[in-house]
């Protein structure tokens, strides 16, 4: 398949067709050129959108891999590999920041991502903040590292002092979340969103319509699309659940379920 009908195929806006038909050109450098070549970092949505053109592509599984400094890190950069190389021996482009600050300053994602952006940092150049009680965490790319290492000086009012750390190292907020066990009468979105976001049917089948809820990170406005084991729900402005087990049926006929609702 031609590279115009890959991205016809896979790309769903005009932002995913400029986004995939750079990653097309870094898998081309690395499967023909022989040299390894590496994305910025990728927001969840894009990856699994990446990872459905590599999938139509026929890109093999050995000749790519993914990271964003950590275990379980939220955006991660995507290395294609030549045929010399082994997905365990990837070098990834990135490097590990602590900003420490004042622990009387309260400072949150926002404002850390803000004062990145205004230094002129794109989002593409910073995978994930982690911000815990005076100290942040971020892991940044390679090519503006050393910027924020000696010009980054503060984020609102707050001073920082920027120092470089080791992945083993960083300090990852516990995510505060919380079990739900209920039963639905089927496993459609509108069902179990309506579970997860402690809200009427009605009113979950509303949101999802109106394009606010994502499943796996895309998009979807189908009230009766079905969810499986393992996927993960999201409403912009509502919060997130994933539905981590699907159970039996009751003698009504209804089925049980277990959340996990982030909080």
């Amino acid at each position: 398949m031609d590279k115009s009908k890959l991205l016809d195929r896979a790309a769903a806006t005009g932002e995913d067709r400029l986004l995939l038909a750079r990653i097309l050109d870094k898998w081309e450098q690395a499967d023909r050129r022989g040299t390894p070549a590496c994305t910025d970092f990728l927001s969840p949505r894009e990856r699994i959108v990446a990872e459905n053109l590599l999938r139509l592509a026929g890109v093999p599984a050995d000749r790519w891999c993914i990271s964003g400094g950590y275990s379980g890190a939220e955006r991660t950069m995507l290395a294609f590999l030549p045929d010399w190389q082994a997905p365990e021996d990837a070098v990834f482009p990135l490097r590990c920041l602590r900003a420490e600050f004042h622990a009387d300053y309260e400072l949150t994602h926002r404002d850390i991502l803000g004062s990145l952006m205004g230094e002129g940092i794109i989002r593409e150049k910073v995978g994930d903040i982690l911000v815990t009680r005076g100290s942040c965490d971020i892991i940044a790319a390679e090519s503006v590292a050393d910027y924020l290492l000696n010009s980054w000086s503060s984020a609102g009012r707050a001073k920082l002092t920027v120092r470089e750390v080791s992945p083993h190292d960083l300090h990852i907020p516990v995510q505060k979340r919380e079990q739900v066990r209920d039963t639905v009468a089927a496993l459609r979105l509108d069902a179990v969103a309506s579970s997860g976001f402690r809200m009427s049917r009605g009113k979950a089948a509303e949101l999802v319509a109106a394009g606010r809820v994502q499943v796996n990170w895309l998009e979807c406005t189908k009230p009766d699309r079905l969810l499986v084991e393992g996927d993960t729900v999201s409403a912009r402005g509502v919060g997130k659940f994933r539905l981590t087990q699907v159970g039996g049926t009751t003698k009504k006929g209804r089925i049980s379920i277990l959340l996990e609702r982030y909080v």
